[in-house]
C-alpha cells in the first residue's frame, strides 16, 4: 500500500506564503484512477490557505473480500470517504488497518453505542408517520418516561380492573375473608415472584419493544418464545373478551336495565336472557371498539389518563365509604324472609301487609307469593311459616360482622342465600320455591373455581415490560414499577377483602349481581358519595381496559409474524401503509367474539387465566434456567433474585394452573405443546443464544463425561456411522442413496458422522468446504438423515480419510463403522490412487478396529418412499466377523422400507463338513439370538482350477502390468532426475576430498546436473512430497502388518487333521495342474490363481442362489498383506460380486457385536 504525505503551502501571518516543501511528485494531469492514490488537493477558506498533512490509503482495496456485517455495533462503510477515512485516520493504528472494515476501533463503536435507541414501533409512531406528510423525515425524539409514568401506573391500570368492581365482593362473601386472603396471597405471591424472574431478564441487557415475548423468545428459544408467546397473545385477547363482558354487565345490570333486549318471562329464564343481552351487546361493543383501534390509536392512548383516573377515583370513593360507615352507615336494607334473602325489585316495602285507613291490606310481596292479593288467598308454605324481616346491607365498619365473615360458604348452583343467624320455620322442601324471588346462586361454588375467577384481577404485570422502548432507562424503571405496582395492587386487595368483610353483611355479600339491594352494584352501595360513582367509574375502566387489549394483541401477534417462526402467520405481519396491523386486528376480533358467545365472566375469566399462568410459568422458568447455567452473557443489573425464587414462581403457577382448572390446563398445555413442536418441525431456524441451548450444551457436555471411553457392552452395541461421501465438482452429493441406506439402517437411533474431504489447503478451499457442508445438510435433510456433517480439507484425499477415521466423534462419542460407496470408477482411471485410497481406507479401519460396510450399485438401493414388496435380505456367512452380518439385516427390517423382506442366512460348507449338522447347529444360534431366519448351507467341494479362471487371472496380471508400465515413464524420469542430483553431489565430495586432474568430465557432470534440475525443478519437489507421503504410509502400514492379527479361533484335533489334509490336496491339486497349463499360463503367480478360483466359484453359488435378492451381505475379504497384490485385490472382489445387483460387503471390527444372553 502506497501511502503519500504532502505538505500543502500555508499562509504566515503577515499574509505570504511560506515555501513549499513537498515529500513526494504530484501529477496534476492524473486520470480518475490515479486520483484515488493521489494526494490531496490544498483547501482554501476566506482567511487564507489551511495547512494540512494528508494520508490517503484504500482499506477496502487490499481486503479480503468478506462482505461487511451490518449491525450498530459494527462500522459500516459509508459513501462519504472522508467519514471512512476519519474513522481511523492516523497511523497509530496501521498494525489493524486491514481489519478495520470489520472490526471497528473502540471509539467508534463507544460513539454508535451512544447514539443507539430502541425506540418501539408503536401505536404512537404509526399515527406519527401517518400524519407526516412529503418526503422530509421527522425527527425521532428520544424515550422520556420515567418509572411512575410508565411504567408504574400503566402496571396499575391493567392490573385493577373488572374483577375488582365485579367479582370481589361475592369472593369475600362466598370463601369467607381467611380463605379470600388465601386467594389474594397465593395469586399476588405468583405475580410477585414472577415480577422478581422478570426485573432479573429485562435488566440483564436492552429490552426492545415486545416486551414478555422478547424476553421469553431470547431466553428459552423460538419454540418456546413462540408457544409462549401465542399463549400471551390469546390471554390477551381473551382477556379483551372479559373487560367487554364486564363492560356490557355493567351497562345492562346497573346503568340501562331496560336496554335489555331478551326479557325473561318467567324466573327461570332469567340466566338464559342475560346470557343472550350480553352475546348482543358484547358483538356491537367488539365492532365498535375495533373500528376505533382500526381508525386511530392514538385516541385510544389519549383517553388511557381518563380511564386511569376513573380507576383511582373508584378506588378513592371505596375507601371514602369505608370510613364513612364508622360514623354514618349508607341506608341499603334488605328485605329477609325468614333466614332467605328476597329479591328487592319488585316490591317496595318488605311487609307482607300494612294497615292503610285502618284497613290490612296485602304489599306487592304478597302477590308474588300468593295466588291472589285477598288476605284469605293460598299463598306459599314457607311464605305463611316465616315472619319478613328488614336488615341493613351495610352495618359499618364498628359493627363486629366481621367474625360472621370470616369462615366459607360455598353452596351449589341454584342454592338460596340463606343468613343462619336469623331464626327460620322448615317446611316441606317444595321444587317451586327456587322459582320464587329468592335470591339463588348461579354456579356451583367451591375454592379453586373461585381461584380461576380471581387471578385475572392480578394479571397486568407486563404493562411496564411492553412500554420498555419508550422508557429512559428501561433497567431501572421496569423493576422498580412492576414490584410497587404489585405491592400497591396487593396491598388494595388485601385491604378491600378485609374491609368488604368487616363492613358489608354476608348475605349482600353472596347476592353477585346486587339483586337484594333493588339491583345495585353491591360495591357501589359502600362507596362515597354515591353509588354512581362506581358505577360509572368501573364502565370506563372496562372500556379501557377493553381498548387496551385489542390494540396490545395485534401488535403482539404481529411481533410473532414478523420475526417468522410460525411459518402460516406471516401474513398478519403485514398491515397498512403505516404499520398498523389490521390482519392482526382482525384474528384478534374474531378470536375476542368466541369469548363473548361463552358469555359468562365467570367462565372466561379461567380461560384467560391459562394462558396467563402459562406466560408467567415461562418466565420464571427462563430466569432460573439461565441463573443455574450461569452463561456469562447473565449479568442482570436487579440482584435481588435467586434460582429458589424463580422455582418457587414457576411451581405456584403451575399449582394455580390446575387448582383452578384441572382440564382448562390440560388444554392451555397442549396448545403450548402443539405450537412448540410446530415451529420445533415448521418454523425458521434461529439462533438467538437462549438458555435452552445452553441447557443442552451442558447436558451434552455431563452426558459425554459419564460416557465411558471403554467400547460399550456387546447388549449396547449398534452401529454408530462415518459416512464417506463423495461430491462431484460442484460440490453436490454424488450418492445421496447412502444418506438413505444410512437413514434405513439408523432409524434416527445412535450417532451419525457423514463426512467428505476436500484437497487443497483450507485457506484456499475455505468457500468451497462451507459450500460443500451446506449442500450435505440440504441431502441429509432431505434423506431424513439425523446426525452431523464434517467437511475436511486435506492435502491429499488419503490423508483427510485417515485424520476422519482417526479423530471424528468426542469423547464416548465415536464411530465405530465406516459406510462407503463402491469407487465404480477404479477401472476406468488410469490413475491408481481411486483403488488404492479405498484399501488403505480398508487397511485403517482394520487397525483401528472399526468394522467397514462397502455398498456397491449404490444408486439403485432404495429411497425411503420406497416400499419393498415381498422379497428376500440374503446374508452370506463366510467367516465369523463378530456377528455384524446377523444384525444389520435386523435393523433393516424395522424400518418401513425393508420391513416386508424376509431374512435368509447362506453359510459354506466344505468336504469335510458335516452340512446337516451345520445347519442345526446355525438354526440353534439364530433361536437363540431371537431372530427369524431361513437358514442353507451351500457346499462347495474342491474342484479342478478350470480354464476360465486362468484366463481371468492372466488378464488381470497382464492389466496390473500395463498400469506399472504407464507409471514407469514418470517413476523413471523422477529417478534419472535425483540419480543425477546424487552422483552430483557425490563428485563433488570426491573432488573436495581426494582432488584429481580429469576436471572436464566433472564439469561436464555439474553442467548437465544444473541444467536438468533447473529445468525439471518442480517435478524434483513432487518427488520429495510423493516420497515422503509414501514413506509415512509405508511406516504405518508395516507396523500394522508385523502386529500379529487378532483373529479368535477354536480349534479342535479333528479340525487339525483336516486343515492339514486340505493344504496337502491344494499342493496336489497345483501340481497336477503345471501338466495341463498353456505356455502363457506358467508365469502366472499361483497364490492368485488360487484367490481368482475362490473369487469364481463363490460367486457362481451367491449369483444362482441370490440373484433374485433384495440384497446380497457378504463377508468383505482382506487386503493383502503386502501393497504389491492391491490392484489384484479390487480384481478379486469385482468378480466375487459380478452379477449382483445390490450388495453391501461387510466387514467385522474385530469384536462381538451380538450375543445370545438377556
Amino acid at each position: 500500500m502506497s501511502d503519500r504525505f504532502v505538505v500543502v503551502p500555508v499562509e504566515s501571518e503577515g499574509g505570504g506564503r511560506g515555501t513549499v516543501s513537498q515529500a513526494s511528485p504530484v501529477d496534476p494531469e492524473a486520470d480518475d484512477d490515479q486520483a484515488d492514490d493521489s494526494v490531496f488537493e490544498p483547501q482554501e477558506t476566506e482567511d487564507g490557505v489551511v495547512p494540512i498533512l494528508e494520508y490517503n490509503r484504500e482499506p477496502n482495496k487490499y481486503g479480503d473480500g468478506v462482505p461487511k456485517e451490518n449491525s450498530p455495533f459494527i462500522n459500516n462503510t459509508d459513501n462519504n470517504d472522508k467519514a471512512n477515512s476519519n474513522s481511523y485516520d492516523g497511523t497509530n493504528m496501521a498494525l489493524f488497518e486491514e481489519e478495520m472494515d470489520s472490526h471497528p476501533m473502540v471509539s467508534s463503536l463507544l460513539n454508535k453505542l451512544a447514539n443507539y435507541t430502541n425506540l418501539t414501533q408503536g401505536a404512537q409512531e404509526h399515527e406519527e408517520a401517518d400524519e407526516d406528510e412529503g418526503p422530509k423525515k421527522k425527527t425521532v425524539k428520544s424515550p422520556q418516561m420515567g418509572t411512575f409514568m410508565g411504567v408504574y401506573l400503566p402496571c396499575l391500570q391493567n392490573i385493577l380492573g373488572v374483577i375488582l368492581f365485579l367479582r370481589l365482593t361475592w369472593i369475600v362473601g362466598t370463601a369467607g375473608i381467611l380463605e379470600s386472603l388465601a386467594i389474594v396471597g397465593l395469586c399476588c405471591s405468583c405475580t410477585m415472584l414472577t415480577a422478581i424472574s422478570m426485573s432479573a431478564i429485562a435488566t440483564n441487557g436492552v429490552v426492545p419493544a415486545g416486551g414478555s415475548y422478547y424476553m421469553i423468545s431470547r431466553s428459552l428459544g423460538p419454540e418456546f418464545g413462540g408457544a409462549v408467546g401465542l399463549c400471551f397473545y390469546l390471554g390477551t385477547t381473551f382477556a379483551g373478551s372479559m373487560y367487554i363482558l364486564g363492560t356490557i354487565e355493567i351497562l345492562l345490570t346497573y346503568i340501562v336495565p331496560k336496554a335489555a333486549i331478551f326479557i325473561a318471562e318467567r324466573k327461570e329464564d332469567e340466566v338464559d336472557a342475560l346470557l343472550n343481552n350480553m352475546r348482543v351487546y358484547g358483538t356491537c361493543c367488539l365492532a365498535l371498539m375495533a373500528v376505533v383501534v382500526f381508525v386511530g390509536v392514538k385516541y385510544v392512548n389519549k383517553l388511557a389518563l381518563v380511564f386511569l383516573a376513573c380507576v383511582i377515583l373508584s378506588i378513592l370513593a371505596i375507601y371514602a365509604g369505608v370510613i364513612k360507615t364508622i360514623f354514618e352507615p349508607p341506608d341499603f336494607p334488605m328485605c329477609m324472609l325468614g333466614n332467605r334473602t328476597l329479591q328487592n325489585q319488585n316490591f317496595d316495602k318488605c311487609l307482607k301487609t300494612e294497615e292503610i285507613d285502618n284497613q290490612t291490606v296485602t304489599t306487592q310481596l304478597w302477590k308474588l307469593f300468593c295466588e291472589s292479593s285477598d288476605l284469605n288467598a293460598t299463598c306459599n308454605d314457607y311464605f305463611s311459616a316465616n315472619n319478613v324481616t328488614a336488615v341493613q346491607g351495610i352495618p359499618g365498619l364498628t359493627s363486629g360482622v366481621i367474625s360472621e365473615n370470616m369462615w366459607s360458604a360455598y353452596a351449589p348452583l341454584s342454592a338460596m342465600v340463606e343468613d343462619k343467624k336469623l331464626s327460620s320455620v322448615p317446611t316441606g322442601e317444595s321444587a317451586k320455591d327456587i322459582y320464587m324471588p329468592y335470591v339463588v346462586n348461579d354456579i356451583t361454588t367451591f375454592f379453586t373455581l373461585l381461584v380461576g375467577i380471581y387471578f385475572p384481577s392480578v394479571t397486568g404485570i407486563m404493562a411496564g415490560s411492553n412500554r420498555s422502548g419508550d422508557l429512559r432507562d428501561a433497567q431501572k424503571s421496569i423493576p422498580i414499577g412492576t414490584i410497587l405496582a404489585i405491592a400497591t395492587t396487593s396491598f388494595i386487595y388485601v385491604t378491600c377483602v378485609v374491609l368488604f368483610g368487616a363492613c358489608i353483611e354476608g348475605t349482600l355479600l353472596r347476592d353477585k349481581f346486587g339483586d337484594s339491594v333493588k339491583g345495585n352494584l353491591v360495591i357501589g352501595t359502600l362507596s362515597w358519595p354515591s353509588p354512581w360513582v362506581i358505577v360509572i367509574g368501573s364502565f370506563f375502566s372496562c372500556c379501557g381496559a377493553g381498548l387496551q387489549s385489542l390494540t396490545g394483541a395485534p401488535r403482539l401477534l404481529q411481533a410473532i409474524a414478523r420475526d417468522g417462526i410460525v411459518p402460516f402467520l406471516q401474513v398478519f405481519g403485514h398491515g397498512k401503509a403505516n404499520g398498523e396491523p389490521t390482519w392482526a386486528l382482525l384474528l384478534t376480533a374474531g378470536i375476542c367474539e368466541i369469548g363473548i358467545l361463552i358469555a359468562s365472566l365467570d367462565a372466561v375469566a379461567p380461560i384467560l387465566s391459562m394462558f396467563f399462568l402459562m406466560c408467567y410459568l415461562f418466565v420464571n422458568l427462563a430466569c432460573a434456567v439461565q441463573t443455574l447455567l450461569r452463561t456469562p452473557n447473565w449479568r442482570p443489573r436487579f440482584k435481588y433474585y435467586h434460582w429458589t425464587l424463580s422455582f418457587l414462581g414457576m411451581s405456584l403457577c403451575l399449582a394455580i394452573m390446575f387448582i383452578s382448572s384441572w382440564y382448562y390446563a390440560i388444554v392451555a398445555m397442549v396448545i403450548a405443546g402443539c405450537i412448540y413442536k410446530y415451529i420445533e418441525y415448521r418454523g425458521a431456524e434461529k439462533e438467538w443464544g437462549d438458555g435452552i441451548r445452553g441447557l443442552s450444551l451442558n447436558a451434552a457436555r455431563y452426558a459425554l463425561i459419564r460416557l465411558e471411553d471403554a467400547p460399550p457392552h456387546t447388549k449396547n452395541w449398534r452401529p454408530q456411522l462415518l459416512v464417506l461421501l463423495n461430491l462431484d465438482s460442484d460440490q453436490a452429493v454424488k450418492h445421496p442413496r447412502l444418506l438413505s441406506l444410512t437413514t434405513q439402517l439408523k432409524a434416527g437411533k445412535g450417532l451419525t458422522i457423514v463426512a467428505n474431504v476436500l484437497e487443497g489447503t483450507y485457506l484456499t478451499k475455505d468457500a468451497e468446504s462451507k459450500k460443500a457442508e451446506q449442500n450435505i445438510k440440504a441431502s441429509m435433510s432431505a434423506e431424513r438423515t439425523k446426525g452431523f456433517c464434517h467437511v475436511v480439507v486435506s492435502s491429499n484425499l488419503r490423508d483427510g480419510v485417515s485424520h476422519l477415521i482417526q479423530s471424528a466423534g468426542l469423547g464416548g462419542m465415536k464411530h465405530n463403522t465406516v459406510l462407503m460407496a463402491w469407487p465404480g470408477n477404479w477401472k476406468q482411471n488410469n490413475d491408481p490412487r481411486s483403488s488404492r485410497n479405498f484399501i488403505e481406507t480398508i487397511r485403517e479401519t482394520t487397525s483401528a478396529h472399526q468394522a467397514l460396510m462397502v455398498a456397491k450399485n449404490v444408486d439403485s438401493f432404495p429411497t425411503n418412499q420406497d416400499r419393498l414388496g415381498e422379497g428376500t435380505i440374503d446374508v452370506w456367512w463366510v467367516v465369523h466377523d463378530g456377528g455384524m452380518l446377523m444384525l444389520l439385516p435386523f435393523l433393516l427390517r424395522q424400518h418401513k422400507v425393508w420391513r416386508k423382506c424376509k431374512m435368509r442366512i447362506f453359510t459354506v460348507a466344505q468336504m469335510d463338513d458335516n452340512s446337516i449338522q451345520m445347519k442345526k447347529d446355525l438354526q440353534m444360534f439364530l433361536y437363540h439370538l431371537r431372530l427369524d431366519a431361513e437358514v442353507e448351507v451351500v457346499e462347495m467341494h474342491d474342484n479342478d482350477i478350470s480354464a476360465f479362471t486362468y484366463e481371468k487371472t492372466l488378464v488381470m496380471e497382464q492389466r496390473s502390468q500395463m498400469l506399472k508400465q504407464m507409471q514407469l515413464s514418470r517413476t523413471e524420469r523422477e529417478r534419472e532426475i535425483q540419480s543425477i542430483t546424487d552422483e552430483s553431489r557425490s563428485s563433488i565430495r570426491r573432488k573436495q576430498s581426494q582432488p584429481q586432474p580429469t576436471g572436464a568430465a566433472e564439469s561436464s557432470s555439474l553442467s548437465r546436473h544444473s541444467s536438468t534440475a533447473d529445468d525439471n525443478q518442480e517435478d524434483e519437489a513432487q518427488l520429495i512430497h510423493d516420497r515422503n507421503t509414501a514413506a509415512s504410509h509405508g511406516a504405518v502400514n508395516d507396523k500394522a502388518d508385523t502386529s500379529p492379527e487378532r483373529v479368535h479361533m477354536t480349534w479342535t484335533k479333528d479340525k487339525l487333521f483336516t486343515e492339514r489334509r486340505h493344504r496337502e490336496c491344494n499342493a496336489n491339486v497345483a501340481v497336477r495342474d503345471l501338466f495341463n497349463m498353456k505356455p502363457e499360463w506358467e508365469s502366472l503367480n499361483q497364490s492368485n490363481v488360487r484367490r481368482m478360483h475362490t473369487a469364481v466359484k463363490l460367486n457362481e453359488v451367491v449369483v444362482n442362489k441370490s440373484q433374485g435378492a433384495h440384497l446380497v451381505l457378504l463377508n468383505m475379504p482382506g487386503p493383502p498383506r503386502t501393497h504389491g497384490g492391491d490392484e489384484n485385490y479390487m480384481e478379486f472382489l469385482e468378480v466375487l460380486l459380478e452379477g449382483l445387483n445390490r450388495v453391501l460387503l461387510v466387514r467385522g471390527g474385530g469384536r462381538e457385536v451380538i450375543t445370545i444372553y438377556s
